[in-house]
């Protein structure tokens, strides 16, 4: 099993991450391609901290204060340059940085540094390398988050700021002040690293070293590196059928919520980080029909998932099944390229391995409603076709096993 372990000893922010992640092997034309649909001429390089070589991501952004509805706007429109399970990853990474500032503002918070076009860019670009490494799971190290005060939008704030540690308090990452003063993890960075941990550092065991990044951030400060460190690691017991891990199982039954309402609110389940979420007919007492809803939670994410239940679906109480154990197949990502009514298209379609062979694959289906939108294709056809060409490369050995 292939995972990527995080090191942020000087902290983290978004340019750190995704130069991080470009280091280790990140699709690199991918990259770039998701963050310039954000900003016209986004620069890598290779510059040095503290004897460290280390990759610095540039957005040559201007800044801006955007609301919610504004950065997902941008979101939008950058949606055909960017892989849609790393755009859905992006946007759960704004909710979170959301509700950190709605938490510290108020419910009409807007965005400011977080809001610019380099920090949506820099976001997008992270999201989108990690997908590109297809792996099965992130470890978060202890994240150093400085100590002292900085300067931002606000004026002066104590570190870490109010929206950093609104957004690490709803996850069970591990912080300390470490040595040195000033800003090192910022709301970006701290949302990045939230979404993207699956992984208990602590269940980790052994693994050996397959790659190592390392993302720079602008300062180059004495004595201490200013960069992110991120370790692509095979984990001992690879070739094992299936993965594990824990989470928590959420569910509620309402008898006096329409389809439409429930279908709104299983993609806000998911959009806000659920795993997984459906509604399940049932009947109550009395014989009145009902839905069972069932949403499958990180455990750092169920105190927020339940009380976003409540809201969307009127339900007084919400019922935790807390560590619940699960296996998953580990799982890749494959580019699939295929002629679609004379339009040359390149879809994504997840493969599913077991034993170090593909046992499943099924087509990402945002992608493919919208060529199916563009071309006039019943979606079931573009779907069909896209699998049959993805089965056709593994059947002929033109995939790689991830090991």
């Amino acid at each position: 099993m292939r995972v990527l372990i995080f090191d942020p000893f000087h902290g983290a922010a978004g340019d750190m991450v995704t130069g991080a992640l470009l280091d280790c092997g990140a699709d690199r034309e991918a990259v770039l391609r998701a963050m310039a649909a954000v900003v016209a001429e986004p620069s890598v390089t290779t510059v040095t901290r503290e004897g460290i070589r280390a990759v610095k991501v540039d957005t040559n952004a201007t800044p801006a204060h955007r609301t919610l509805a504004e950065v997902m706007e941008r979101l939008d429109a950058a949606a055909p340059h960017v892989p849609a399970p790393a755009l859905a990853m992006a946007r759960r990474v704004f909710l979170r940085i959301h509700a950190a500032e709605s938490a510290v503002h108020g419910a009409h918070a807007h965005f400011h540094e977080v809001g610019a076009d380099d920090a949506i860019a820099d976001v997008l670009g992270a999201c989108t390398a990690l997908h590109t490494l297809a792996v099965d799971g992130v470890s978060i190290l202890p994240v150093m988050l400085g100590h002292g005060t900085a300067t931002g939008s606000h004026g002066t704030f104590p570190v870490p700021s109010p929206a950093t540690a609104a957004i690490l308090q709803e996850t069970t990452l591990v912080v300390s002040p470490g040595e040195h003063a000033g800003e090192l993890c910022t709301p970006t960075g701290a949302a990045l690293l939230a979404e993207f941990s699956t992984l208990d550092p602590g269940t980790l065991g052994g693994y050996t070293i397959l790659a190592s990044g390392y993302g720079a951030g602008t300062r180059d400060t004495r004595d201490a590196p200013n960069v992110l460190r991120v370790i692509l690691a095979g984990t001992a017991g690879t070739g094992a059928a299936l993965s594990q891990d824990t989470t928590d199982l959420l569910e509620t039954n309402v008898d006096d919520v329409s389809g439409e309402v429930i279908a709104h609110a299983v993609a806000r389940f998911m959009e806000a980080g659920a795993r997984d979420a459906s509604a399940v007919p049932v009947i109550m007492k009395k014989g009145r029909p009902a839905f069972l809803v069932r949403v499958i939670s990180p455990p750092e994410s169920s105190a927020r998932l339940a009380e976003l239940m409540a809201l969307e679906l009127g339900t007084l109480g919400v019922r935790c099944i807390p560590g619940v154990h699960r296996f998953i197949a580990e799982r890749t990502v494959l580019e699939v390229e295929i002629e679609i009514a004379g339009k040359r298209c390149h879809l994504p379609v997840k493969l599913g391995w077991m034993h170090g062979s593909v046992y499943v694959l099924k087509a990402e289906y945002e992608p493919a409603r919208q060529i199916a939108a563009e071309t006039g294709i019943p979606v079931r056809a573009v779907l069909r076709a896209v699998e049959e060409q993805a089965w056709e490369q593994v059947k002929t050995g033109q995939v790689q096993s991830p090991h």
